[in-house]
């Protein structure tokens, strides 16, 4: 049984991201994502403005009445969401946790994506891999996939992307457009999403809350990092600690873009006390105009 208050956010959710896949998102999706070229589907009687150079003479000269090869797209895309599950992800100051936000946008994307024929599968991780479902079509995998998000209780609390990159690429066989949701702070993976990349489409996606951009002051506080267990004791409106806090978090956000900037690894930037639909647009504008596709 679900508990009442988890069915009212995946009915939310449900609502929410529906609508908006279909004004907005299942266009783009479909544009940007493409399949593999395209495939045969099958012979017809020619009609003015098809193709000559796909008139099948062989139909044509046994029935003696044009007839034209129909192809279609090649799609059944598959589509992961890697997840970091690690204890900073659920850190929320404001009404929605990195989470729930992240719940969101996978169910946007997963319904574009089944929409578009194409599987779609998670796999969480910390510093170990915690979950992997395999990609699948249909809505009520879709709500799974959410039910998951917003209820999964790891067993670890750090992050290791290492971990989460060899999985996928021994999971995963065949290319996959992977959606890398994480803050990105885990030692020496460099080397490792580099190859992940040349195998697999990567699209980093980065959720912070407001919190980690600009520490509110609020006097001297105890805190813990949620990953380590260690504590401190700050004072949160001081204005050389308040400095101190936001270079350090746009020193980490230059690291990570020139990281995916050298790689050429697309990545989303998503605020929780922000609309996440305007940053979706941008990217996939971005990579239509770049002409990046699958």
């Amino acid at each position: 049984m679900i508990p009442k208050d988890l069915f009212a956010k995946i009915k939310y959710i449900d609502i929410t991201t529906s609508r908006l896949v279909e004004s907005v998102f299942a266009g783009e999706y479909h544009s940007v994502f493409k399949g593999k070229g395209i495939e045969f589907d099958e012979v017809r009687e020619y009609v003015p403005g098809d193709d000559i150079r796909d008139i099948d003479w062989n139909v044509t000269a046994k029935t003696g009445v044009p007839h034209t090869k129909r192809f279609i797209e090649a799609r059944e895309l598959t589509v992961v969401f890697l997840i970091d599950v690690s204890a900073s992800e659920y850190f929320g100051s404001k009404s929605k946790s990195k989470a729930e936000v992240i719940a969101e946008i996978c169910a946007l994307l997963a319904l574009a994506a089944i929409r578009n024929h194409d599987r779609v599968g998670v796999l969480f991780f910390t510093d170990r891999v915690e979950k992997f479902i395999p990609p699948r079509k249909g809505k009520r995998h879709v709500l799974r996939v959410v039910r998951e998000i917003l209820g999964f209780k790891p067993a670890g609390k750090r992050t290791d992307l290492n971990a989460a990159f060899r999985a996928l690429n021994d999971i995963v066989s065949r290319r996959a457009v992977v959606f890398v949701f994480s803050d990105f702070l885990a030692p020496n993976y460099d080397k490792l999403i580099k190859i992940t990349h040349r195998k697999h489409d990567l699209v980093g996606v980065l959720v912070e809350d407001a919190g980690e951009v600009a520490f509110p002051g609020l006097g001297l506080l105890e805190i813990e990092d949620v990953e380590t267990g260690q504590r401190i004791t700050i004072n949160s409106s001081g204005r050389r600690f308040r400095k101190k806090f936001s270079e350090a978090a746009e020193t980490r956000r230059a690291e990570r873009k020139r990281l995916f900037d050298s790689i050429k690894m697309d990545h989303i930037d998503i605020r929780t006390d922000q609309p996440y639909i305007q940053p979706l647009v941008r990217f996939f504008k971005e990579r239509a105009r770049k002409g990046r596709f699958v």
